[in-house]
């Protein structure tokens, strides 16, 4: 009967000790069921499942291991399998697996212990934890722009989902991090289209509200346009509110304000990665096209789609052009801009902050709410609050060294 022994290797990490000790192995024609490895902090744990065949004796092969093992001042064990346990093992491979990604400025032992114990009872299994950001020099932990990001890979499917993520939301509120659970599906590693919001979303400002301030009717605007982020107000009603209020305000007015847009922490990263790694982007944006062409030639977007500011003898005429992008219309155009690109809605990210943002969130592969408000980030998929918009890139799987910047 064969014998199935499950090896742990552990000490000082140095060349050679999984080469060392699989030599040995292949001399007594060993099958390897299994095999993972992890370094922390040049400590190397490797661990072995065996098969040893009837033909061999596990004794001196056990033997030769430990010397070895003695040999490169490394620590070993094993532990016999039983067949059944085994089985065991083999069975679940075929369950559903998820991945839960931990963001944060820095991750403490709390979070670890919160986001551990949630996964925990709800029947959760962690198979692998690997920490997707760099390594952060002490002197700069107190930096307000620091990044860490752990990901969990995790086996089974919560009895209750939607338990599960209100529980995700409430800790991640209280310990200021973000938790995204996803689906480990092919498609999460195989996102080709991002579309984003602008306002608020791509830059830190409302368009709109700037307009406002610069004809004096800031306060009025502001208010009407925070009413239709928080879903109070249909956005075309709001819309055609805001623009009547601009009235008369001179075009000069436009640019000064697109040559000095606040680009959101994260935003040239991130569009700058997702080009070099083959996505396509676009803006989807309640604004103006204006800005929206600005940033499409500074950040290089392959597609845009906003609000046309009607101007007449060099001053906004307050009236709305053509077909105004609202929720709806957000969500038609990712569907036309997959459908061209040939990309499956499972294969794409929507980004956006408002409530006239989930109508695209709610079908995009991935929809995330990036700093949203309350209501947005009840009901996006996956929220971000407290990384910039590069923490993205965690959530489709990407590490630090994987990155341009």
């Amino acid at each position: 009967m064969n014998e199935i022994i499950l090896m742990t290797v552990s000490g000082a990490d140095k060349p050679g000790v999984t080469s060392a000790i699989t030599a040995i192995l292949a001399k007594f024609d060993i099958n390897i069921l299994d095999i993972g490895q992890a370094v922390i902090h040049n400590t190397l744990s490797l661990g072995i499942l065996i098969q040893v065949p009837q033909s061999a004796e596990s004794s001196p092969l056990l033997r030769d291991v430990l010397f070895k093992a003695h040999e490169l001042d490394m620590k070993i064990r094993f532990q016999p399998v039983r067949d059944s346990e085994y089985e065991q093992w083999v069975e679940h491979q075929g369950k559903s697996r998820h991945i839960i990604t931990l963001l944060a400025r820095k991750i403490t032992a709390e979070h670890i212990a919160n986001v551990t114990d949630v996964a925990a009872r709800h029947g959760l299994n962690i198979d692998n934890i690997s920490r997707l950001s760099g390594r952060v020099a002490l002197a700069e932990t107190a930096n307000d722009r620091t990044k860490a990001c752990v990901e969990f890979s995790v086996r089974g499917a919560p009895a209750d989902a939607q338990a599960l993520r209100e529980e995700f939301l409430g800790i991640a509120a209280d310990l200021d991090m973000d938790i995204a659970f996803q689906e480990d599906s092919i498609y999460r590693r195989n996102r080709r289209l991002v579309v984003f919001d602008m306002d608020s979303t791509l830059i830190e400002a409302e368009v709109i509200d700037e307009l406002a301030k610069r004809a004096g009717v800031g306060e009025q605007v502001i208010a009407i346009t925070e009413a239709a982020m928080r879903g109070e107000i249909d956005f075309n009603e709001s819309f055609r509110r805001r623009m009547a209020l601009l009235k008369g305000l001179d075009e000069s007015v436009l640019e000064d304000i697109a040559e000095n847009l606040p680009m959101t922490e994260g935003v040239e990263e991130l569009v700058s990665n997702l080009k070099a790694l083959g996505f396509k982007t676009a803006i989807l944006s309640g604004g103006f096209t204006y800005f929206a062409e600005h940033l499409q030639r500074k950040l290089g977007f392959d597609y845009i789609h906003a609000n046309t500011l009607d101007i007449k003898d060099g001053k906004v005429t307050g009236e709305v052009v053509g077909t105004v992008v609202n929720g709806e219309r957000k969500a038609e155009l990712l569907r036309e801009i997959a459908a061209n690109e040939g990309i499956r809605l499972e294969q794409t990210i929507a980004v956006g902050d408002g409530a006239n943002d989930l109508p695209m969130l709610s079908i995009a592969g991935l929809g995330i709410a990036f700093r949203a408000k309350p209501l947005v980030r009840k009901s996006a998929k996956q929220a971000i609050s407290t990384l910039g918009l590069d923490g993205i890139l965690y959530l489709i799987g990407f590490r630090d060294r994987d990155t341009l910047n």
